[in-house]
């Protein structure tokens, strides 16, 4: 189970006193479930994402990993934590293979499993065709599976996607989706962030809504637009965009 407690973010800047991206965010994600992680743009999704995959220190406020504090033992919970993030790079000079490989060595897989997790990966998310490719040749869908890969290649308990999918092509999206689904299991939680509300409709169990850093609803996705007055997920986020409108 993951916790998230009174979390805080603050980027100062010599101009002005400090940027809260985060305020006072606490809620509670359990195995077994996909938690989708909403909001507009600047809503604090990817600041509070790199805080759970300990790149980024919180100013304040704990998380807790199965009873663990996160901050206070990053080095042994990033062992548990996959994290993928739109921006991430691959090695262009290796392949597919290696790339996956190099990584299963980073988080400790011993070598005797290391070949037969990677030919797991390998069948199910459908690399047969590049996997032994340059990655400076693949598109754009097969180099995020091979970052997908990458990021799940030790099994962690702890899986963080952040817009998994963006600039994918259909086909592409939907294996990605697929695949997702398919890492669901009563050992693992899974946070997934994106703008697109047909990926939460097929994916998530459910969703918290970020506004300017402030959680302002969570619960199962049929029930959170209801507690903000709306009829659907859509609408919500109309809703908050107008209103983002009004203060600019």
């Amino acid at each position: 189970m993951l916790k998230v407690s009174n979390l805080c973010k603050v980027f100062t800047d010599k101009t002005v006193d400090g940027v809260k991206a985060v305020n006072d965010l606490s809620f509670e994600a359990h195995s077994g479930q996909i938690i989708g992680v909403l909001g507009m743009n600047g809503a604090g999704k990817s600041t509070t994402l790199r805080m759970l995959a300990t790149v980024l220190k919180p100013s304040s406020g704990k998380c807790f990993l199965d009873g663990v504090d996160m901050h206070e033992n990053s080095l042994e919970i990033r062992k548990s934590i996959g994290f993928l993030s739109g921006s991430t790079g691959l090695y262009k000079r290796l392949s597919a293979r290696e790339t996956i490989t190099y990584f299963a060595r980073l988080n400790g897989l011993k070598e005797e499993k290391i070949k037969s997790r990677v030919d797991e990966l390998i069948s199910l998310l459908n690399m047969e065709e590049f996997i032994d490719r340059r990655c400076e040749k693949l598109s754009t869908g097969q180099k995020q599976k091979v970052n997908i890969g990458r990021t799940i290649i030790h099994d962690p308990s702890l899986l963080i996607l952040d817009e998994a999918t963006t600039g994918l092509d259909v086909v592409a999206k939907q294996s990605i989706i697929n695949f997702v689904s398919h890492m669901r299991c009563d050992k693992r939680v899974i946070l997934f962030s994106t703008h697109h509300m047909d990926e939460v409709e097929h994916l998530c169990d459910r969703i918290i809504i970020l506004n300017k850093g402030e959680l302002i609803a969570e619960g199962a996705k049929e029930e959170v637009p209801k507690m903000l007055g709306c009829e659907s997920l859509y609408e919500v986020f109309s809703k908050y965009a107008d209103k983002a409108g009004e203060e600019v």
